[in-house]
């Protein structure tokens, strides 16, 4: 009895298997890279609001705290305001300040000299100031005094969409005017 003789084992892939292999992985990677890509828009989009949010929060804490720390509070000339949208007070190096809305941001006027406090990116449709008990001791009305602030408008997320803000914030003197 002979052995048959060993053939040599052919090793490697036909092309069909080649073929099939390679379309696998491109339809893998073209799902992933557009699942990438749509996460890499919405990062942009949350950075952007939070840049803009940011931007509006460091424009109020610096009218709170020029509001807090100052006196003399009037909106358009009047003491107690509901709802102006402009208010002045005097500072507490003594000069004459007023926060309003111009061209949809924030602008401090002092000195004569207008500084815009928000960035480009976030647009202003609303600036409220609600004030009480700026009226002095003689003839007031015995409150500390107090400013509520309200700030409505947009925020530019990039790609020419925007998302709607409403803020709302207070301030109370920290002399006393009573």
């Amino acid at each position: 009895m002979t052995k048959p003789k060993n053939h040599p084992q052919q090793s490697g892939y036909t092309l069909v298997e080649l073929i099939v292999a390679v379309g696998l992985f491109a339809f893998v990677m073209t799902l992933s890279s557009g699942a990438y890509l749509m996460m890499i828009g919405l990062n942009r989009q949350a950075q952007g609001i939070a840049t803009g949010i940011d931007d509006l929060s460091f424009a109020l804490e610096t009218m709170t705290r020029d509001i807090r720390t100052g006196s003399a509070y009037s909106c358009g000339g009047i003491g107690d305001c509901d709802g102006m949208s402009s208010f002045s007070f005097v500072n507490r190096h003594g000069v004459s300040v007023t926060y309003s809305l111009s061209d949809a941001s924030l602008v401090k006027m002092s000195n004569s000299v207008n500084s815009t406090l928000t960035d480009p990116s976030v647009t202003i449709s609303s600036l409220m100031f609600y004030a009480a008990g700026t009226r002095p001791a003689p003839l007031g009305d015995y409150q500390q005094s107090h400013v509520v602030i309200i700030v409505s408008g947009t925020v530019s997320t990039g790609a020419g969409k925007e998302e709607p803000f409403t803020v709302e914030t207070s301030a109370t003197m920290r002399g006393t005017d009573i």
